[in-house]
């Protein structure tokens, strides 16, 4: 009798420790990272393998990334070809069924979203041409919460036993993003119009749902460096349009916005443009409140 009740209090034991298991789960970056912890709470453990301070067009495939997706539930995807250089033949080299595209463990965090700069037509000489349309969506807190929805989807088809928990961190997150969406808007409201210049053409979410104004980019064409015509030619936009500030990124070299800087009174000014991008952005609120902070410092 007392053999009995040991076997079945291990068969307890074992049964607890699988549905104590967490969702392995690994995101391309650090902001699919955040909404993904933020959903599914104490239940997942996730991580990233892009940092926030990474050109996440150009990712390292070293072979660490395959032995976490070889062991992953999940995998999140910002989609769009932002990560074609690198995400698929680490996502082949995993033999990992479960996250492969198509199946149950694969997401892909674009699903839903109105994009924006979808080309009509595909001409290379342009320039590094998204042929889906601009990959930084999340770059508009908006899409933030269809990007939480689609990973929420995501997980309910791993762990359907945890729906209600995985929904209502849902809820929790969507109220959390309309509330701060105000506090935001608000702070930007006297700015709307304000004419600016970036590096790269990133920041056209962001522009749109903040009322900025993108005059033009120091890169001459998309991926291609900045030129000493294409200078010329910004310097010459930021003195007819007053322009107060340029916009750029922790992986893009300041020298050229320097230049222009020294020429014309600009500010240059660094923004994050995904979480851990600095120490102070630990998470997909404080990505907004750093950049939109740091942005009316420059202007003020």
């Amino acid at each position: 009798m007392k053999l009995k009740i040991v076997f079945i209090l291990l068969a307890c034991i074992g049964i607890s420790a699988v549905y104590a298991k967490k969702i392995d789960v690994v995101t391309t970056t650090t902001d699919l990272k955040s909404i993904t912890e933020f959903i599914g709470g104490d239940k997942v453990d996730v991580s990233s393998i892009a940092t926030g301070y990474q050109n996440p067009h150009f990712v390292d495939p070293k072979p660490s990334y395959i032995i976490k997706l070889s062991k992953a539930d999940m995998f999140v995807t910002v989609g769009l070809d932002l990560e074609t250089g690198w995400s698929p033949q680490l996502l082949s080299s995993s033999r990992n069924l479960k996250i492969q595209k198509g199946s149950n463990g694969y997401v892909d965090a674009s699903v839903g979203v109105t994009l924006l700069q979808v080309p009509s037509t595909i001409n290379r000489g342009e320039g590094d041409i998204h042929i889906f349309g601009n990959p930084h969506y999340w770059l508009d807190p908006i899409n933030g919460k269809q990007v939480a929805k689609n990973i929420c989807d995501g997980l309910e088809k791993i762990s359907p036993e945890n729906k209600a928990f995985f929904e209502a961190n849902l809820k929790t997150f969507d109220d959390k993003i309309d509330l701060k969406l105000k506090e935001w808007t608000m702070k930007m409201a006297p700015y709307k119009g304000l004419k600016i210049v970036a590096y790269h053409n990133e920041w056209c979410y962001f522009e749109q749902r903040f009322g900025l104004v993108i005059v033009d980019f120091l890169e001459p064409k998309p991926g291609i460096p900045p030129t000493p015509t294409q200078l010329v030619k910004i310097i010459s936009e930021v003195k007819s349009n007053a322009i107060k500030v340029i916009i750029s990124s922790p992986y893009f070299t300041t020298s050229s916005s320097e230049v222009v800087s020294k020429q014309t009174g600009a500010k240059t000014i660094v923004l994050g443009t995904s979480v851990g991008a600095f120490d102070n952005i630990k998470d997909y609120f404080d990505l907004f409140d750093y950049d939109i902070d740091k942005l009316i410092q420059g202007l003020e």
